[in-house]
């Protein structure tokens, strides 16, 4: 459904699956997960506010989960600040950022897909700040051509996530 673009459809469904693997007792991943999931459907439906509040949840609950330098976390961080920036909330998101993108760097490389979607979240956070100064503008210019100039390198020019960045 989600594929299809049906994402009234899909939202029942998410809702269904999350409450499901709670009665179920399914770990505490698996429920992160799904959690994610109606995350996005929230956000493709437009409801910004709830799905920040849920991607807030699922980074917290990586974070306690898993730590910060794991995998998910950092991807979980990702989300969160993309929905931070795009709520203007650039200040929060920038903070965070700042403190993650060198630990994917550092524990991914430069190289990795969540590492790149850090930075261009970041970028994001530069730009969509009212109060950007031509500073701030000149940096997401710089970090999106490069992450660009990495992605196309790893994924190739006709990937969809390089064709997004040079856009």
């Amino acid at each position: 459904l989600h594929e299809a673009k049906r994402h009234a459809d899909a939202l029942t469904v998410r809702e269904a699956d999350l409450a499901t693997r709670r009665r179920l007792g399914a770990s505490e991943a698996r429920i992160l997960t799904a959690h994610g999931n109606l995350a996005l459907t929230y956000q493709r439906l437009g409801r910004r506010e709830e799905a920040l509040s849920m991607r807030r949840d699922v980074y917290s609950g990586r974070l306690k989960l898993k730590g910060e330098e794991h995998e998910s976390t950092l991807r979980a961080a990702s989300n969160y600040a993309a929905s931070l920036a795009r709520l203007r909330q650039s200040e929060e998101a920038r903070s965070l950022l700042r403190k993650t993108i060198p630990a994917a760097r550092r524990i991914l490389g430069e190289s990795n897909q969540i590492t790149l979607h850090l930075r261009c979240n970041y970028a994001l956070a530069l730009y969509e700040d009212p109060a950007a100064t031509l500073d701030d503008l000149r940096e997401a210019v710089t970090t999106l051509g490069d992450t660009a100039r990495i992605a196309r390198r790893v994924l190739g020019g006709s990937h969809p996530f390089v064709v997004d960045i040079e856009r």
